[in-house]
């Protein structure tokens, strides 16, 4: 658990006996690679800290196409947080893309933090902004930039993520068919 204790240190101040408590009810857990964490129509009763591996937010149109959303890794939270917040089905799937070891915070934990923590409300709202922000830079990225732009920086945002995941999964994220980002990587490449 040091992983999100400091994780959380860093953000708020925090007494160790604080964290032990807001900690005490949640759980270490490994994923293997493809694994589900949290699956599209199921309510999220949780959210996750990520101490090893890399998550994967993916939804399923109604052909049955994956599209994938966002990438998650180390010292992140993740969740399909506004049906988290919601208590509604959720509208994506959460897939450990290698193997995973995550903390599950459950609801009352969350909760819990919110109401006991000196700070707990100001822990939630950064985790919020933190989204919110990324959430806002994604669709600017993907209607104000070309895809050899977003291609560029996508390691900036995730970083080792072409050793990570699979090439499908990265242009399916970028918005574009694998085909398209096989020439992207190969124009980098001619230009070395």
């Amino acid at each position: 658990m040091n992983q999100i204790k400091q994780a959380i240190s860093q953000m708020i101040q925090v007494s160790e006996d604080e964290l032990s408590k807001l900690l005490q009810n949640c759980e270490v857990v490994s994923k293997k690679k493809n694994e589900v964490l949290s699956r599209m129509d199921e309510t999220p009763l949780e959210i996750f800290f990520i101490n090893k591996g890399i998550v994967r937010v993916f939804l399923l149109d109604p052909q049955g196409v994956e599209h994938t959303i966002h990438f998650a890794l180390e010292n992140q939270f993740i969740a399909d947080y506004a049906n988290f917040i919601l208590q509604k089905p959720a509208g994506y799937y959460l897939q450990a893309l290698e193997h995973t070891e995550v903390v599950v915070l459950p609801r009352k934990q969350i909760e819990w933090g919110y109401a006991q923590l000196k700070e707990g409300n100001k822990l939630g709202r950064l985790i919020a902004e933190y989204y919110f922000i990324y959430q806002d830079e994604r669709i600017k990225n993907t209607y104000l930039r070309t895809a050899k732009e977003r291609y560029d920086s996508i390691a900036d945002v995730f970083p080792n993520i072409h050793n990570r995941v699979p090439q499908h999964m990265i242009a399916s994220y970028l918005g574009i068919t694998p085909i398209h980002l096989s020439r992207l990587k190969k124009a980098d490449r001619m230009k070395l």
